[in-house]
């Protein structure tokens, strides 16, 4: 193997001590390839992120700030957000095998990733993860609408996720409730980048495993008035008109493409 390639080895390697070394007995760990522990470690990681953020969310907006956020009557039932919880711990066994499939092409030498920051320098670095991040958003928005106007794919993938079409239906834990597939096809340009353009391997895997925070964010209907950011209020539309809001991060591809619907317009019109 190529020296340089054994600093990703080395790296996720690593990442596989930390999650696995405290739960797992040594002599498993040697025996278990590293292929295989990635894929664990991601699951434990996904699992865990998913669960403790989504929990501590909750309380948070539904308890601890009480009709403060959320009016009382728009609170999801238990019912339905372990409804949720189930449709998305069935598919993470397959969420987590696609960064560790990335993991694998990366620890090959099939990308054009790079292990250290320094390699690159700073200004290198930050260009790229601009371009990085405008790719992933260019190409969730259409992938995301694609699922909508391809009516197979609705019907068999994405219709899994939208039976969460009201305020009191939604919670931070719809945010990964998807088909598995419908969940990987929305993260896949984030491993499309990967040879697109040089992209930093941790750098990657931690925008991988923010997508469940930010999912989880953009779920709970709480307007965040942050231009240009997506929001959960234009989510919110987007789950109640189907045809609205896309986007990921920003408003921007819903602006370029013509499927933008902003929350506060909505409000005015309502007054």
């Amino acid at each position: 193997m190529d020296d340089y390639l054994k600093l990703f080895v080395e790296e996720t390697s690593w990442y596989n001590d930390i999650v696995l070394g405290s739960i797992l007995p040594e002599k498993w760990l040697a025996v278990l390839p590293h292929f295989y522990q990635g894929w664990l470690r991601n699951y434990i990681g996904g699992t865990l992120l998913y669960l403790v953020s989504g929990i501590l969310w909750c309380f948070y907006i539904y308890y601890l700030k009480h009709n403060v956020y959320v009016p009382k009557d728009a609170i999801p039932s238990r019912k339905a957000m372990l409804l949720q919880i189930g449709v998305a711990m069935k598919a993470m066994p397959m969420y987590t095998a696609l960064p560790t499939i990335s993991e694998y092409m990366i620890e090959h030498g099939w990308t054009k990733c790079f292990s250290r920051i320094s390699d690159v320098g700073w200004a290198a670095y930050l260009c790229y993860l601009i371009v990085y991040l405008v790719i992933v958003e260019f190409g969730i928005y259409w992938m995301h609408r694609e699922l909508h106007d391809i009516k197979p794919l609705y019907k068999h993938l994405h219709a899994t996720h939208h039976i969460y079409n009201k305020q009191n239906t939604l919670s931070p834990f719809a945010g990964l409730a998807f088909h598995p597939l419908d969940g990987i096809l929305q993260a896949m340009p984030h491993v499309i980048s990967l040879f697109l353009l040089p992209v930093h391997l941790r750098t990657h895997i931690a925008l991988l495993f923010i997508e469940g925070i930010w999912t989880a964010n953009i779920h709970d209907c709480i307007h965040m008035k942050l231009w240009p950011v997506m929001g959960a209020g234009y989510h919110t539309i987007h789950h109640t008109t189907y045809r609205h809001n896309y986007g990921h991060y920003t408003i921007w591809m819903d602006w370029m493409f013509g499927t933008l619907r902003d929350p506060e317009e909505d409000e005015a019109k309502k007054m």
